[in-house]
Order: structure tokens, then sequence, then C-alpha cells
């Protein structure tokens, strides 16, 4: 069993294709900027059986695969709860779905060889690459999202990175050059997106009274979001879509 948040049955924006999204609830981080504060709890949510969850996915089995989708396991963070995540992904794999596993990479210490195995494409969030500045984002180190990029860059793993742009925050122009270095040279990033902030998840910080801290924050100007994809697309990302 474990604590489903919430599914969306027509995704486009979290790996290739129309995708099934299954959103499970917890996540080891507290982002000054999440817009899913309702997920970072594992005691929200509702409980359910991966075979529960894998009978809804089996009626858009067909639709899915012919639009060149999949299923994609977000959260919060699918690897807060390992077991449950590897047994949905044995049935994803089952039914041939292509399989995206969206994490910040900081419980990546959970994702055993058969989870790695049974997915196919990893959406990993770095949230700053300054090891200070990423605990100030997120309230936890930074060691451990490396660690996990690194072990998925020994396995050839597909890796699409993204990063959220937030001004005053995560804007540090030498900091993003040294993560799109970084990122080039592991040698498995497909795709690089840059996601600028919004503030569509402002109300539901308030819901929970929850101390929301960029309340005041503007999202960045597109002149700042071109010149941060920019320096992604010259080291080496030229391909990329945004």
């Amino acid at each position: 069993m474990g604590l489903v948040h919430s599914v969306e049955s027509c995704g486009t924006v979290d790996g290739p294709g129309i995708r099934f999204i299954l959103f499970l609830s917890g996540c080891s981080l507290r982002c000054r900027y999440c817009h899913n504060p309702d997920t970072s709890f594992k005691r929200r949510g509702t409980e359910r059986s991966a075979e529960e969850v894998l009978e809804e996915i089996s009626r858009y089995r067909d639709f899915l695969v012919n639009a060149g989708g999949g299923v994609t396991v977000s959260g919060g963070d699918p690897l807060f709860q390992p077991e449950f995540g590897r047994a949905f992904l044995r049935g994803c794999k089952a039914m041939g779905l292509h399989v995206c596993l969206a994490t910040s990479g900081h419980l990546g210490g959970n994702a055993d060889e058969e989870i790695l195995s049974l997915t196919d494409l990893v959406l990993l969030d770095i949230k700053a690459w300054n090891p200070e500045q990423y605990r100030l984002v997120t309230a936890q180190p930074l060691q451990p999202t490396l660690d996990f990029a690194e072990r998925l860059a020994a396995l050839g793993k597909p890796v699409w990175l993204r990063y959220v742009l937030v001004p005053g925050l995560t804007d540090q122009l030498n900091d993003i050059e040294a993560l799109a270095r970084y990122a080039s040279g592991l040698g498995n990033i497909q795709r690089v997106d840059v996601l600028p902030f919004h503030q569509m998840g402002r109300y539901k910080w308030q819901d929970l009274g929850l101390d929301y801290t960029l309340a005041d924050t503007e999202p960045p100007e597109p002149e700042l979001t071109d010149r941060v994809r920019a320096i992604f697309r010259a080291n080496g990302f030229a391909a990329c879509t945004y």
C-alpha cells in the first residue's frame, strides 16, 4: 500500500508524449518555491494499493502507447515510498509502458537496482548548484543529488534535467554556468528544461497555514530566462526544447 496524493490522466509536460502521472505523497525537501506543498508530507494522501492504481492505468494503456507517452511517477518525491514505487513500476513495465521517474535525487539511495532497471527516463530536479544556496532553497544538502546524478551517468540512464529559475534565489549566473558544465560532462543528460518561477501554488501555502517566503517574488523577466537557457545551449544542449 502507498499514499497517493492525486493522478493526472493526460499530462504533457512530465516526460515524452501524453502521460498518466501518479503523484505520491511525501518529500524530504522543503523547497521555498514548491508549487505542491500539499504533497510534501506523507500523511496527506489516500491509501491505495499498486494493483488498484495499475488497474486504473490499464484503461488508458493503448491510448498512452499510441500517443508516444507512458507513465510518470512524481510527487512529492516517489523515492519517499520506494516499496510502493517498485511494485508500481513492475506493473507498468508488465503493461509495456514507458516509465519516467521524477525526483530531486535527494533520496537517490532509495532507488535500488530494480527501480532503476524499471525506469526508462529520470526527470531530475537540481534546485541549485552552490551547496549553501541549495540548503537555503531546500533545507537539505546538495551532495546526495549529485551522487545520484553520477550514479545515473555511470549506468547510462537517460535524464532530463530540470532547473527552476527564481529571481533572487536561483538566478546566480556563475552558478548556473557551473551547473551547465557539470551536466554536459555527465554524458547522459538528453535535455535541460529551465522552468520560470510562478505563483500558481501560492494559495496552497496559505491554505496549509505555511510560511511562504516568496510571496513578493515576481516571475523572472523573459530576458533573464532566455539568458539562462542560452548558458545551457552553449554547453551542448542546443537541441533542447523548453
